[in-house]
């Protein structure tokens, strides 16, 4: 029989959005750790919740056009274990690059810097690999601002086209681009000259 904790934890569940990730310390308002363990294996069992990783569950996602539960969203799923080990993560390589609409290749790693240690998780034909960075590259950046160095750094000075500023200036909120020019000052010259022209809207 659901308690007062299993049942304020279902409706949260409930009300979420099909594909959240959940993680233990997203009920810690709620509950207790075992209890909440408890709950989240309950409702697993009971088809409510799907476990991705140890403490790492989704609200499936059914697709009617696809007639089957999509796969969880890798970014979704780092960021949700960022969040149970309070880790600063930013993607990079080509994970930042796909995220802000600048390749279209498919990869099955994705990659992440991390002030927390190197780990690798696996699960179906997915993997996310974080790598240890010093605190500077990502703390006290906001994340679009870090996700946008990460990305100019992964394509190089020399491949950085008019027509990629013009992608990410058109990509961000005037909230965010006031954001980079303030937080990027630290960065490398060109990133910021880059950053410059896109959160000015010049594209040339």
């Amino acid at each position: 029989m659901a308690n007062g904790f299993s049942e304020q934890i279902q409706n949260r569940i409930g009300n979420a959005v099909d594909g959240t990730i959940f993680v233990n310390s997203d009920f810690a308002d709620i509950a207790d750790q075992e209890t909440v363990r408890r709950t989240l294996n309950r409702l697993t069992q009971a088809g409510m919740l799907r476990r991705i990783l140890k403490g790492v569950y989704e609200k499936p996602k059914y697709s009617e056009l696809l007639d089957e539960y999509v796969a969880a969203d890798p970014d979704a799923v780092a960021k949700a274990l960022a969040r149970s080990y309070h880790w600063t993560i930013v993607p990079c390589g080509n994970t930042a690059l796909n995220l802000l609409g600048l390749s279209t290749q498919v990869t099955a790693v994705w990659f992440y810097i991390s002030d927390g240690p190197y780990k690798i998780y696996e699960w179906s034909f997915t993997k996310l690999e974080f790598k240890h960075r010093t605190n500077k590259e990502i703390t006290g950046l906001s994340y679009m601002t870090s996700l946008v160095i990460q990305a100019l750094k992964t394509l190089g000075r020399t491949n950085v086209t008019p027509e990629i500023i013009q992608t990410l200036s058109e990509k961000l909120s005037d909230d965010e681009k006031r954001a980079c020019l303030k937080e990027a000052t630290e960065s490398t010259n060109w990133v910021y000259d880059t950053i410059r022209k896109m959160c000015g809207g010049d594209p040339q």
